[in-house]
């Protein structure tokens, strides 16, 4: 059930109010809850992670000149504020638009947060989750239905949370590579979360060696 289904027209979520430090974060429990349009669903955040990206639209490190707000954001598009952060999303779908498919409501979603459509109009080049419109640290998210994907798993919603953004990362990183069976993967930056996921990833295309920067890592997968 949705908060609006439920008679309350507000969420509880945090405000990103300006470009700085974490005194920037407001937390608010009467943020408008958002309605979907008519190619979205309506997503209640199980789990919300954190990652460089929302750090660093925060600090306004996306843009070209001295912290400008005009191309702060993750395409270079100005920023609005105030803001929802939160790129990756773990939670259910509660309702949809008037086009999307209403046997959807239930299903448990992961997001896609690079985003190609929203408010039902095509992006190029795309946008980003909880930069360019508002995404996951709130009690409800909207986005367009083709970038919530069903998930089935056992982990938890705070596990596959930690997946989007940076499993995302690297198995584009992979696939651009063309990776192929017998060959040999370099990992840098080792400690990093994005840097991480590709010594696993390459399990799923019987792969390869893995080494990274430090020399760790399994013989072969």
């Amino acid at each position: 059930m949705s908060p609006l289904s439920a008679g309350n027209d507000n969420m509880r979520g945090v405000y990103l109010t300006g470009h700085g430090g974490p005194e920037v974060l407001e937390v608010r429990d009467d943020i408008p809850c958002p309605i979907p349009g008519p190619r979205d669903v309506l997503v209640r955040v199980g789990a919300a992670g954190v990652n460089n990206t929302d750090i660093n639209i925060r600090l306004a490190w996306y843009s070209k000149g001295n912290a400008d707000d005009e191309d702060a954001s993750w395409s270079g598009k100005p920023m609005e504020f105030p803001r929802i952060q939160g790129a990756d999303v773990c939670g259910e779908i509660t309702a949809v638009g008037r086009d999307v498919d209403p046997s959807r409501v239930g299903e448990r979603v992961l997001i896609d947060p690079c985003l190609f459509e929203h408010d039902g109009i095509a992006l190029s080049p795309p946008w980003y989750f909880g930069a360019e419109c508002s995404g996951g640290f709130a009690e409800y998210t909207t986005v367009a239905a083709g970038q919530a994907h069903c998930i089935n798993s056992p982990l938890s919603d705070i596990e596959l949370a930690s997946f989007p953004c940076s499993y995302s990362t690297a198995e584009n990183l992979l696939t651009r590579a063309s990776l192929a069976q017998g060959e040999s993967v370099l990992i840098t930056g080792a400690p990093a979360a994005s840097a991480q996921r590709p010594s696993s990833l390459p399990s799923a295309r019987r792969a390869c060696h893995c080494r990274d920067q430090r020399g760790q890592g399994p013989d072969t997968t």
